[in-house]
């Protein structure tokens, strides 16, 4: 199956940062593979989903964690743990 993204996803990929428009699954037993295009030269690639990494997004309250490695929740402003899901981030 393929799917087009609606909007396009900014991911951090092995080769850099680059905008996913098409996600294909094969099946159960196979990574997600991302189609990405790289914002330096334009190049596309298909990322497995183990090599990617979504794009932080303050208003999502998505902190920059491409270089934390850590699974530790986001902070808000005050510094206590906010969810993505949290209703607080939705306007």
């Amino acid at each position: 199956m393929i799917l087009q993204l609606n909007p396009p996803l900014l991911l951090h990929t092995p080769r850099g940062k680059g905008w996913a428009h098409f996600l294909i699954d094969y099946s159960q037993e196979h990574d997600l593979l991302w189609v990405v295009f790289l914002n330096k030269g334009g190049e596309c690639w298909t990322v497995p989903n183990s090599q990617i990494r979504l794009d932080s997004n303050y208003s999502l309250g998505r902190d920059d964690f491409s270089n934390s490695g850590s699974s530790e929740p986001t902070r808000g402003i005050s510094g206590e743990s906010v969810s993505i899901l949290d209703p607080r981030n939705h306007g």
